[in-house]
């Protein structure tokens, strides 16, 4: 089952809550106690950090994907990190008081967020990883390769932050190409 008809048939109406948000909004502030998960249906959204005055951007999301600070949302302690949209998105909603109900009472649902919990726990494994062995360029091509539309969608500044480099670097990278 898709995570979109995953969302429209396992919730009640009154459980989610449907969102138009401009670019640039943060829904989630670093600092703050997450008590949301959200469904990307139409838009794009990126984690990002705060270190020493930079923007460190760690994490795109994209249609389909099911995005929040799940470390802040299951412990309840401040998120390590903003949620902010890249593009005017569409995204539902749903309170974590209502997620932890739907998810004790529906076995599939439980389901599909333990492998998404899964995926994520890969994902910043492999993030981790090519961050000590792989060169930028190496770090650029894997990035295409996953998200191929990527460079028409987010910002380059946005996109050599999640490479660990400059957008200037970024420039050279993608000239050589």
């Amino acid at each position: 089952m898709g995570n979109e008809q995953f969302g429209n048939t396992l919730f009640n109406v009154k459980e989610l809550e449907a969102l138009s948000i401009p670019s640039k909004t943060i829904l989630l502030e670093e600092g703050k106690v997450a008590d949301k998960i959200y469904l990307i249906r139409k838009g794009c959204l990126r984690l990002f950090f705060y270190n020493e005055g930079k923007d460190i951007t760690f994490q795109f999301f994209f249609e389909g994907d099911f995005v929040a600070s799940f470390d802040s949302l299951y412990k309840g302690t401040p998120s390590l990190f903003s949620l902010e949209s890249i593009e005017p998105s569409e995204v539902l909603s749903i309170k974590k008081e209502d997620f932890y109900k739907k998810i004790e009472s529906n076995p599939s649902l439980r389901l599909l967020y333990e492998e998404k919990i899964i995926e994520r726990f890969s994902f910043y494994q492999h993030l981790f990883l090519s961050r000590i062995k792989n060169t930028p360029q190496q770090r650029y091509e894997e990035l295409l390769k996953e998200y191929p539309n990527i460079i028409q969608r987010v910002p380059q500044h946005y996109i050599a932050s999640y490479l660990g480099i400059t957008p200037v670097s970024l420039s050279r990278i993608r000239n050589r190409r």
